[in-house]
């Protein structure tokens, strides 16, 4: 099956509306240990003229090995790339709708402490829901669109870089909560992660409030 490659149809578009694209993609929503990550890459007129890099897509789309090259190339070719964050424990305090908000607030300002100007910005969400409006203290104009992960270059290059960047951290947890096999399952619902609670119970980065021990299997 071939898989469609994402273009910049839809970023020059927006692009003679705005001066900047603020590009965000979640991952980690459906994990039942560690943050929810929200990345941001910022696209110009200038950048949405240049190629896009070589296997980009959807994180989902890019095999785990060639993650990390893809992500080193996207965040080359947007203007400025960050990784927002909410804990689990946030999740926990404030649902997850609300955590994906602050997670995509914080990413936005992450960027804009790079110095990058939200003034006459848009911000491109991937999915149907704008959850930062009402976080963000400044205000945004922000376009939902579903499926921006999958065919708007700059969403799939926000996508593949906060991937990686909770891959790794997942890994680094996994080092002093190695029973849970996060090193494999990134805190998704794997039947061995499911096993390991049962028999030793939740770490301090597990999404407490969720029913974690009748979540469905993902693999």
């Amino acid at each position: 099956m071939t898989v469609a490659t994402p273009r910049l149809t839809l970023e020059r578009k927006l692009l003679g509306e705005c001066d900047l694209i603020i590009s965000l993609d979640e991952v980690g929503r459906g994990a039942l240990a560690g943050p929810v990550a929200v990345g941001a890459a910022v696209m110009d007129a200038v950048g949405a003229r240049r190629r896009v890099p070589e296997g980009l897509r959807d994180s989902k789309l890019v095999t785990e090995k060639r993650r990390p090259e893809v992500a080193a190339r996207a965040a080359a070719w947007v203007q400025a790339s960050a990784v927002g964050w909410a804990s689990a424990a946030e999740i926990d305090e404030v649902g997850i709708m609300r955590a994906l908000g602050l997670a995509a607030s914080r990413a936005v300002q992450a960027v804009v402490d790079q110095g990058v100007g939200v003034e006459n910005a848009l911000v491109l969400l991937d999915g149907n829901h704008d959850y930062v409006s009402k976080v963000h203290p400044v205000p945004l104009r922000v376009r939902p669109v579903i499926k921006a992960d999958r065919d708007c270059a700059s969403v799939s290059a926000a996508s593949v870089i906060a991937k990686v960047a909770r891959d790794g951290l997942m890994t680094e947890l996994h080092g002093s909560h190695s029973e849970y096999q996060w090193d494999r399952n990134k805190g998704y619902a794997s039947l061995e992660h499911r096993e390991a609670i049962r028999a030793v119970g939740l770490s301090p980065f597990h999404r407490a409030s969720w029913a974690i021990t009748d979540a469905p299997t993902l693999f």
